[in-house]
């Protein structure tokens, strides 16, 4: 039972990352957006993927569970991307400030 809220937790954050860049891109501002959030949240992405290879149960049954950790790495990415968008998003401000 634990494992099913597991994987509903990263497939509803895996639904919400893909809006958030989407409105990440659009806004071309990095106003209302908060890096170390983005950091926090990466980080505990990668933390959750080390969990995974530590945990032996876990790879003694990867070839039925792989999903698991598609997801986690899927979101990481996601996370990543965002993450780069505020990077682009802050440049934008700094150039619009001079303007």
């Amino acid at each position: 039972m634990a494992e099913f809220f597991e994987i509903l937790m990263v497939v509803s954050f895996g639904i919400s990352w893909p809006m958030n860049i989407v409105r990440s891109y659009r806004a071309r501002t990095a106003k209302g957006k908060s890096l170390p959030f983005l950091c926090f949240i990466f980080f505990g992405y990668v933390a959750g993927i080390i969990s995974k290879f530590l945990n032996e149960a876990y790879l003694a049954d990867i070839g039925s569970k792989w999903y698991v950790l598609f997801f986690y790495c899927l979101n990481l990415v996601m996370v990543g991307i965002d993450m780069a968008l505020y990077f682009r998003n802050v440049s934008l401000d700094k150039r619009a400030a001079r303007t």
